[in-house]
């Protein structure tokens, strides 16, 4: 009798990974931009860095300990991927304060209140980023010129932000002064945020994480190719009103987003087909605000928008069971 069998329902796979070693290849995959960022933009990108990261790992740390009661969970690496992310979201000049403030509202807001890493409903460091866009739309639209700019301002405005000011003014897209090469876009010499300016760099840590299988292909391709198609069509029907679909891939948060943002495995469908029916849903909401809405952006309330239909999603998209007819 001292050799009893532990009975346990299924599944019964045993695997090696862990969350705090998926949390890291997600961690490492940023890495390229991170490096990127902190060369375009100096001292000022460690420093948003460095506030963003400890703020999220002490936000986490005190709200668990002193208000739930509950062990702190710091070192799982998911508060250390809200930091990095939260950093990637803000300009490089921005204030320390306002970057605590959208740390508290990550940690606190998006994910806490609703119990912690697996329960949270949308994406803490989107969270974070909205509420700071909301509360400082001043600060957060501020974005400091890289150090490869060939002007003699402070600050400049996104390719994102010129377009819509000029299609605004009735100016045609061929005429709108400032816009940089495509290639420029793609490479990482253009203005933004921290983690937005290098699609190249981007580009590589999203192939890193499916070749680690911390994430699937279906998201990313499906809302990339949502806004390409979408973006083309109106092109191609006058190319004076909307620009390039290429712009639009290549410039803005659209590939941060599309990467690593809208795959964060707790805040995504889980089954392939409503994985790309959230991804096309995320590509028509960022297109829709990036051309008719009052922002040149829209990756981050289409993702947060998204988040809320995953349940629904969940629900009424799974794989056939075994054995089911």
């Amino acid at each position: 009798m001292s050799n009893l069998l532990t009975v346990s329902p299924s599944p019964h796979v045993h695997s090696s990974d862990s969350t705090q070693k998926i949390m890291y290849r997600v961690v490492y995959a940023m890495i390229p931009a991170m490096a990127w960022g902190i060369f375009m933009f100096g001292f000022d990108a460690i420093r948003v860095g460095l506030i963003a990261i400890i703020s999220c790992l002490a936000f986490e740390y005190l709200i668990q300990k002193y208000l739930m009661k509950v062990k702190p969970t710091v070192t799982d690496g998911s508060a250390l991927i809200t930091g990095i992310l939260l950093a990637f979201n803000v300009p490089s000049n921005i204030p320390w304060w306002i970057i605590v403030i959208g740390a508290m509202a990550a940690m606190g807001i998006g994910k806490l209140s609703f119990g912690g890493l697996g329960a949270n409903i949308f994406n803490p460091a989107l969270v974070g980023r909205v509420f700071l866009l909301i509360s400082f739309p001043v600060q957060m639209t501020s974005w400091p010129v890289n150090r490869l700019a060939e002007v003699d301002t402070v600050t400049s405005a996104t390719p994102l932000g010129l377009i819509k000011e000029g299609i605004s003014n009735g100016i045609p897209v061929s005429q709108i002064q400032g816009l940089p090469q495509i290639s420029d876009m793609f490479l990482g010499i253009g203005g933004g945020s921290l983690g937005e300016i290098s699609a190249l760099l981007l580009i590589l840590g999203g192939l890193y994480m499916i070749w680690k299988k911390v994430i699937t292909w279906q998201i990313p391709v499906s809302i990339l190719l949502t806004v390409l198609v979408v973006s083309g069509a109106f092109w191609m029907v006058n190319p004076e009103i909307y620009v390039n679909p290429v712009i639009h891939l290549f410039t803005g948060g659209l590939m941060l987003g599309a990467i690593f943002m809208a795959t964060d495995m707790v805040t995504s469908p889980m089954s392939p087909k409503g994985q790309i029916i959230y991804g096309i849903g995320i590509g028509l909401i960022t297109i829709s605000i990036r051309m008719f809405g009052a922002y040149p952006e829209g990756i981050s309330f289409a993702i947060l928008i998204m988040n809320a239909a995953t349940p629904l999603l969940n629900m009424y998209i799974k794989p056939k069971r075994f054995g089911g007819k």
